[in-house]
Formats: structure tokens, sequence, C-alpha cells
């Protein structure tokens, strides 16, 4: 089960935590994992590149924690709709996604 985590300070998004494996298919193949992966890069790319906050990321197989190091007032937009499209997937997949 891929299991997400949405960090919060001062009533502002600061950053996520994305964890483990949707075990719909095998790696490689498994587009569920493709889904949520491609959406959490996405964001931190956005905020990161475009926007140009700073952040600290770990990423290793299965993991990606991602944390706004100064103020995330820009990021609040790009973060929420991250938080509202993985939502969405955890409708459609109950069995492998949660929104914790």
């Amino acid at each position: 089960m891929i299991k997400v985590k949405f960090f919060k300070a001062e009533n502002l998004v600061k950053g996520f935590e994305v964890s483990g494996h949707s075990g719909s298919a095998e790696k490689g193949e498994d587009v569920i994992c493709a889904f949520v992966s491609s959406a959490c890069l996405m964001t931190a790319n956005t905020i990161t590149e475009v926007i140009g906050l700073s952040a600290d990321a770990e990423v290793s197989d299965g993991y990606l924690r991602f944390i706004i190091k100064n103020s995330a007032d820009s990021a609040q937009d790009i973060l929420n709709g991250l938080n509202l499209h993985l939502s969405e997937l955890a409708k459609d997949y109950p069995d492998n996604i949660k929104i914790m």
C-alpha cells in the first residue's frame, strides 16, 4: 500500500511524505505507483525549479519525503493540488493508496 502524509505548520502545507508500493503489479509494470510517483515528482520539481523555493528531499525506492525550508506561501496551490489529485486516486484505488 502507498501511504501519503502531508505536513503542516502555521496552517500551511510544508511538504509531504510518500512511502510504499501499491502492490497492484510487478515492479516496472505498476501504473498506480507510476501515477503517484509522477505527481509527487512534478510537485517537488515545480516548487524548487519553477517557483524557486528551497527544500529538503529524501528519495529511495518506494519513498519520497519533501519539506519546504522557507516560507511555503507560494506553494500552497501546488501542494493542495497534489493532495486533491492523490485523494482522488485513493478513491479509485482504495486498496492501494491511503492518505494519512
